[in-house]
């Protein structure tokens, strides 16, 4: 569920050491807790940005099999904004979803968005899971997979559901020739070992844990797995434990059909900037015959029928990148002017220098994680009846996933992630939210006794904490602060008012240099 990574860490300077000290609060566990594993401490080097300056770095060893620990090891990259408040709550792990995302730059990201009384008072750690970005080893499977122009998503012949299956079988038979050893391994259980060996790294007997989109799948294994080892535990836009993954993913179909009709309403609404009509039906109408036109000639044979899809998926994720999409489909379709069309796929749909990589890991761990069908007439019946209600991703998200239907590993079992002996846990939700939609906030709400939910009512952005809705980051910053969540008996604890949607810039240059905010490029797409 994810398809560009976040920019990495940069490069280690000078060397800085730490010596950790772990509050009473963070480190009591019960006495049936094993003991804590004694693990050489960790190295951290300056690798601050210009956005992010005091990020420090460090790598961490760890089984490639957890079974077997003194065997094959690889290497975690972490990343560390460190505490600065004489009261210290502990490590607090982020991770931006995917699976595939980098978690590196996230860490400066939540440091410095958190209130900086609250950042104080925590080692904000990132890391990127096994596979990916600078871990080592970091998965490719097969570079380029997603150029040049790529047969149309929607397989209307034999001929190109053909092209499509072959392009999905060359990518499963090169991640299983490539990486044989590797990808029995590539799964969210063992990247929730790996966490909890970084736990041991940094000297904690318990850890605080905020993790975004598939982030909070991975946090709530780790809550299973390990309950007496979780402190504080934030869940924002919530994966749906009962569909991982191939249910996740029609789901998501759906929900995406409806976030696209919302962006062609909003156009519609603002036809005096954009001038593609007032009528919602008739802007879709708009949008589709663009797409039959790119699909018989791309656009600066760059963008057909398929990167117009992966161009505007981007847009259910989060609506700050409306007005960019919209003047392109203006410039398109009035215009006769591709050149806003073409950038936008290149900024927002195109596979960025990390893509390989996040595509590699994203597959491998969903692939492997739970079962696929392995009979694509299953496939064909399943996306075929959804499209039919929801046409507007079905079946790109299809070939996007449809490695798993050939993939060289089996699969596991999904965890159960229902937990009575976990603290107070925060959940964050929007209603509309595309990429993991509603139901699987409530699902988790259920499942985590004590659990609390808060709602985004009316909102469709994914990952909506740090993005400046004052009200649920108020719920955010006394959870971290107290441990304190909010209580109202029912299936929802808290509500809080959506943002309200764009406006269209003032002018056209205005329109084309925006593109969302630092929070929805960390956390991509997909997931």
């Amino acid at each position: 569920m994810k398809k560009r990574a976040a920019a990495l860490c940069g490069a280690a300077a000078v060397l800085a050491g730490m010596t950790t000290s772990i509050p009473a609060d963070a480190s009591a566990g019960p006495a049936t807790a094993p003991r804590t594993t004694q693990t050489a401490k960790l190295t951290w080097k300056k690798c601050g940005t210009s956005h992010y300056p005091a990020l420090q770095c460090a790598s961490l060893k760890v089984p490639l099999n957890h079974a077997n620990p003194h065997g094959q090891q690889i290497t975690l990259a972490l990343s560390r904004v460190p505490h600065t408040a004489k009261t210290y709550q502990g490590p607090l792990l982020v991770n931006p979803g995917g699976p595939g995302g980098s978690g590196l730059t996230l860490a400066g990201f939540v440091a410095s968005s958190l209130p900086k009384k609250v950042a104080a008072q925590y080692d904000v750690i990132g890391f990127d899971p096994r596979g990916v970005g600078k871990s080592k080893p970091a998965l490719n499977c097969k570079p380029g997979h997603s150029d040049p122009v790529r047969p149309d998503s929607v397989p209307s012949t034999p001929a190109i559901e053909k092209a499509n299956l072959d392009r999905a079988k060359a990518f499963a038979n090169a991640c299983g020739k490539k990486y044989a050893s590797l990808l029995p391994y590539i799964d969210t259980v063992s990247a929730v070992r790996d966490m909890d060996a970084i736990r041991g790294a940094l000297g904690a007997k318990k850890i605080n844990y905020f993790g975004y989109s598939y982030g909070t799948y991975l946090g709530a294994v780790y809550a299973k797995l390990y309950p007496h080892r979780v402190r504080r535990l934030v869940l924002d836009s919530i994966v749906d434990p009962t569909g991982v993954w191939y249910e996740d993913n029609l789901g998501q179909d759906y929900a995406f059909d409806d976030r696209h009709l919302a962006f062609l309403a909003w156009v519609a609404q603002h036809n005096a900037t954009y001038k593609l009509g007032t009528d919602p039906a008739k802007v879709e109408a708009k949008w589709y015959a663009m797409r039959a036109a790119l699909a018989k000639k791309p656009a600066q044979k760059t963008v057909g029928a398929s990167e117009l899809e992966d161009t505007f998926i981007p847009g259910g994720y989060y609506n700050g990148y409306w007005p960019h999409l919209a003047q392109a489909f203006a410039d398109y379709v009035n215009a006769k002017d591709a050149d806003a069309l073409v950038e936008a796929y290149e900024n927002l749909g195109a596979v960025d220098a990390s893509g390989d990589n996040g595509y590699s890991v994203y597959t491998s761990v969903q692939c492997r994680d739970a079962s696929w069908p392995r009979d694509w007439n299953q496939w064909r019946k399943d996306n075929w009846a959804v499209y039919d209600k929801a046409p507007f991703m079905t079946w790109n998200n299809t070939w996007y996933n449809a490695p798993c239907a050939f993939w060289p590993t089996r699969s596991l079992h999904p965890v159960d992630v229902s937990n009575h002996a976990l603290p107070p846990v925060l959940l964050f939700q929007a209603t509309n939210d595309a990429a993991t939609p509603y139901q699987g906030g409530v699902t988790v709400h259920r499942q985590l006794r004590g659990s609390s939910l808060v709602v985004e009512q009316g909102g469709g952005n994914h990952g909506i904490t740090l993005s400046g809705n004052g009200c649920l980051d108020k719920h955010l910053a006394a959870y971290l602060t107290n441990g304190k969540v909010p209580r109202s008996g029912g299936e929802v604890d808290a509500v809080c008012k959506k943002l309200p949607d764009p406006e269209p810039p003032a002018t056209k240059a205005a329109s084309t240099a925006s593109r969302g905010s630092a929070l929805h490029g960390l956390l991509g797409f997909r997931g």
